[in-house]
């Protein structure tokens, strides 16, 4: 049984808490339970219960209840790849995702040894220029060259990847780019395939029997604000990574593929408010053979270090905030209520959960987060969802993912 505590002297609530739940009888389950979250420091509470019973007599083989915890709850990792919201789920999701990436290049968990004579390549796509922005210019050896404003700036300069003229800076070109670039992505793929295709000198279908083309991608924002994507591509057999793909297919032909592939990769955007807009890739990529056996520049584990490190950052590393800005209460309507709709008494009918104005971000990302609200409000871009993702600057697609 529990002593009975006197608590009176104990000031802070938070330590009075603990000192009675470390008393409890039950504290060893308490503890277990924190010792498996492993330093999360945004554990989700989970409440409810759970039954498993056999399909065919009824009969219960299991039961759970988080009533039965001495909490009343069950703890779990919150699993947030965001440093910002958990630096320890954040680093065991960079691990998982190095081993995973790791895997499909040199074997491992599952996968052969055999992979790492697949044909792969890595590629970096960047987005266009929507104006000039302040840089970090370098000579072939590295030497620091003058900005375009005539400043040589230093590498924590606040003002690196902002306009060199706000008023002439296409922001809606930048905002509306960043809410296709999953779909270019899923455009680049296909084209991808038609071109080598083509440069095989077979079908489509013939190419699908013979092979298969896996990627692996992560996002990653660039200091102005916009998603470039560093990926692995990679030749498969026609069974997947347990399969060679034939001795025909080889990296040479996707360093080929690629430049063309991306000339051809466009979408059309249609609006009577901003324009007609056609989003493409930007000119500046790079594309390298992924050498089999450590012996050239880029190695498996090169590669797998680079996409664990891309795959934990954020639109956060570029100077927005990690929360969403629509107004919970309302959910984004500005109204509540039935019938008889009443202006929202949190965002008073803004629609906001704080005021843009409000937020501790640089001039150049407020007007991302902005322009991505105001268009947000025109119908023919509802389906972007662009006010629910103003915090990522129009971005909604996932960091890291893979063709299946």
């Amino acid at each position: 049984m529990p002593r009975d505590l006197d608590l009176r002297h104990v000031i802070s609530p938070a330590v009075r808490d603990l000192i009675e739940l470390a008393n409890l009888g039950d504290f060893d389950r308490t503890r277990e339970q924190i010792n498996r979250l492993r330093g999360c420091t945004r554990p989700i509470n989970l409440v409810g219960h759970t039954t498993t019973r056999d399909h065919t007599t009824g009969e219960t083989i299991r039961s759970y209840s988080t009533s039965d915890e001495p909490t009343g709850r069950l703890l779990t990792t919150c699993g947030n790849r965001r440093a910002s919201r958990c630096p320890t789920c954040s680093r065991l999701y960079a691990a998982d995702t190095y081993h995973l990436i790791r895997a499909g290049l040199s074997g491992g968990k599952n996968v052969p040894e055999t992979i790492r004579t697949h044909p792969r390549v890595f590629l970096t796509l960047t987005a266009p220029s929507f104006g000039p922005v302040h840089n970090r210019p370098t000579t072939k050896d590295g030497k620091p060259q003058p900005c375009r404003c005539g400043t040589r700036h230093p590498d924590s300069a606040p003002e690196l990847g902002t306009p060199l003229s706000p008023k002439t800076y296409d922001y809606t070109g930048a905002v509306l780019w960043n809410a296709h670039a999953s779909a270019l992505w899923a455009r680049f793929t296909l084209n991808l395939r038609r071109t080598l295709a083509a440069n095989f000198g077979i079908t489509q279908k013939d190419m699908n029997a013979a092979l298969r083309i896996s990627f692996a991608k992560v996002a990653e924002y660039q200091q102005r604000g916009l998603v470039h994507f560093h990926a692995v591509i990679r030749f498969d057999g026609p069974g997947g990574h347990t399969s060679p793909p034939p001795a025909w297919a080889s990296a040479d032909h996707l360093l080929h593929a690629i430049k063309p592939a991306l000339k051809r990769t466009t979408l059309t955007v249609v609006s009577d408010t901003v324009g007609d807009r056609e989003i493409g890739w930007g000119k500046r990529f790079k594309v390298d053979e992924i050498t089999a056996l450590g012996d050239g520049e880029l190695t498996d584990k090169a590669v797998a270090g680079y996409i664990a490190k891309y795959a934990t950052k954020s639109a956060e590393d570029s100077g927005t905030v990690d929360r969403s800005l629509v107004c919970r209460t309302c959910s984004g309507r500005g109204t509540v209520g039935g019938r008889i709709r009443e202006l929202c008494p949190d965002c008073e009918g803004t629609r906001q959960a704080e005021p843009l104005r409000d937020l501790p971000v640089h001039q150049h990302v407020r007007q991302m987060i902005r322009t991505a609200w105001d268009l947000g409000g025109l119908p023919e871009f509802a389906d972007l969802k662009l006010c629910k993702w103003a915090h990522m600057l129009g971005f909604r697609g996932h960091f890291s993912t893979k063709s299946r």
